[in-house]
């Protein structure tokens, strides 16, 4: 059976299947997302409960105690790690890496479910869990600093126009602001006041909450129609509240301002952040699951000028980390490396052919089965970072091969007078199962790769794909393309003409052909000599494995 043949009779259709792989390949390069390292999804679940005024103690015994023994019962669960603090309660639920994240979800909102009626009968809303993939980092921190503004007046700045159209650009995911807090008025009360007027802590809550709630204030109706009073009286100042009267003590008014000290402030007086030891607020800006990391940056950065615009002149927005810079150089570097591999197998195959003519055919079955890659790697959904190129750069020297087989094979019976295309059609036919073995052989080498655990496996699982699959499209080419061009691009012995360079290369390589025989006559002659040679070769190699450092990473 000749697997070449219809190829071989049918040039122009070969050659458009060929264009077809190129065609597919490229336009494939062009929609890989770019990361510096292979998409990891960890199957991480956070879960957040809240407890308004509860103690980390209270929120530690009364909340993350039920939950926990609930979500102690699911099973694949590797860690959890609970954090209590004043009115809220975090728990950080790690799964087995083969775990589904979106079972683990469903079994985690039943663990939730499952443990409400555990829960104090006063807490304001359900727990709730959200994914999260600790591998993620921020791809991009912008700052805002100001001469002028306040902290608070940054923030709210960010928070309510820049983080919106942030948002918006195609390829961000989340939009963080830190480093500040909302505006906000703080009231500190005075407990010995208080007691002797007799005033409680939660009459002054109710009266702030009563005072600034957003709701109507009555109702005018008819028999047929009712209306709603509304009044913009919602107050947002310090110097508004402190005239707030929170009760009537003998027949007088008990305003804030009496008991207690009320400034213009934050929501969270403990936080703040800094860009070249100035107070600074924070946008950090994560990427969509899959986004192109590069692009993503370079869409910010081309949509700053007009973020610029819409804010205050007295703010100044700057770039203070850009994750890209240190990716751009690495893919780039990496690809540069695969572009010097291609070149040299190139350079080698013509040094010892040394014809053109054949050059050629490896010239263009190299290049065809790497792009033709690119086609798979978009299918499987994978990217282009470090590994996958370098598993590129790497498979260079083995889809060259296959097309050094076929042709060498071909090239023999050139060299024993047959004409070109009988030549290609024997050659090939000989030849086939043969490059298939070796393409086989090649991916089974990779299998123990592929069925790695841990965070190790899921790293080179699209190290080993992307090899074997430009093996796999390797073979494809030299199956398909190579006897093809063989059949078109190759001379008959005697048509070839060689000049005075090709004669005295060829002087050098009978000479070292010459070597090889007088050494492999040696060797036969002295067989006991060369198995036991093998044997104590085996043996130090061994001795040698065991003896050799062990580690992680080099």
């Amino acid at each position: 059976m000749n697997i070449s043949a219809p190829f071989i009779k049918r040039p122009i259709g070969t050659s458009l299947l060929a264009a077809a792989l190129l065609m597919a390949g490229a336009l494939a390069f062009n929609f890989l997302p770019v990361a510096p390292l292979p998409q990891v999804e960890f199957p991480v679940i956070q879960v957040s409960a809240g407890l308004p005024g509860a103690s980390p103690e209270t929120m530690a015994s009364a909340v993350a105690t039920p939950l926990e023994r609930q979500f102690g019962r699911i099973a694949g669960i590797n860690q959890m790690t609970s954090t209590s603090q004043l009115g809220s309660t975090s728990i950080v639920l790690q799964f087995d890496l083969n775990r589904n994240i979106d079972a683990a979800g469903r079994d985690v909102q039943a663990a939730i479910n499952a443990a409400r009626s555990q829960l104090p009968a006063n807490l304001p809303g359900n727990p709730s869990y959200r994914k999260v993939n600790p591998a993620d980092a921020p791809i991009l921190i912008l700052a805002l600093t100001s001469d002028i503004l306040t902290l608070p007046k940054m923030y709210d700045t960010a928070d309510s126009i820049l983080a919106q159209k942030l948002a918006q650009i195609d390829g961000v995911g989340q939009v963080f602001v830190g480093g500040g807090a909302r505006p906000a008025v703080r009231a500190e009360l005075n407990p010995t006041l208080l007691n002797k007027l007799g005033v409680g802590l939660d009459t002054v809550r109710t009266a702030l909450g009563s005072a600034n709630a957003n709701r109507p204030k009555g109702e005018l109706a008819d028999p047929v129609n009712a209306w709603g009073i509304g009044a913009n009286d919602q107050i947002f100042r310090a110097d508004q509240y402190r005239k707030l009267i929170v009760a009537y003590k003998n027949g007088a008014p008990v305003r804030l301002g009496d008991v207690g000290d009320v400034q213009d402030s934050v929501e969270d007086i403990h936080v703040i952040g800094l860009s070249s030891g100035k107070p600074a607020v924070l946008i950090i800006i994560f990427r969509q699951p899959g986004a192109n990391i590069i692009q993503t940056v370079d869409r910010v950065r081309e949509a700053l000028p007009l973020l610029k615009s819409s804010i205050s002149p007295a703010i100044d927005l700057n770039v203070v980390l850009d994750r890209t810079v240190t990716v751009r150089a690495s893919v780039a570097d990496i690809e540069f490396t695969l572009l010097i591999s291609v070149v040299l197998v190139i350079l080698v195959v013509f040094a010892f052919l040394r014809t053109f003519r054949a050059t050629l055919i490896p010239s263009v079955a190299v290049p065809l089965s790497l792009i033709g890659t690119f086609g798979i790697m978009y299918l499987l959904g994978y990217s282009l970072d470090n590994l996958s190129l370098m598993a590129l750069a790497i498979s260079t020297g083995f889809v060259v091969d296959d097309a050094i087989v076929v042709l060498e094979n071909i090239t023999r019976y050139l060299e024993q007078g047959m004409r070109p295309v009988q030549a290609a059609f024997r050659g090939a036919r000989e030849i086939g199962f043969t490059v298939l073995s070796m393409s086989t052989s090649l991916v089974a080498v990779f299998i123990p790769i592929l069925m790695m655990g841990g965070i190790v496996g899921r790293l080179f699982r699209e190290f080993a794909v992307t090899l074997s699959a430009a093996i796999a499209v390797s073979l494809l080419v030299s199956l398909t393309t190579t006897p093809t061009m063989c059949a078109k691009f190759l001379r008959p012995l005697g048509e070839e003409k060689h000049g005075r360079i090709y004669r005295a290369s060829e002087r050098a390589f009978d000479h070292m052909l010459g070597m090889y025989r007088g050494s492999l006559r040696w060797v036969l002659r002295h067989q006991p000599l060369t198995l036991l040679i093998t044997i104590l070769t085996a043996a130090l190699s061994v001795y040698l494995y065991i003896d050799v450092p062990k580690g992680f990473f080099p």
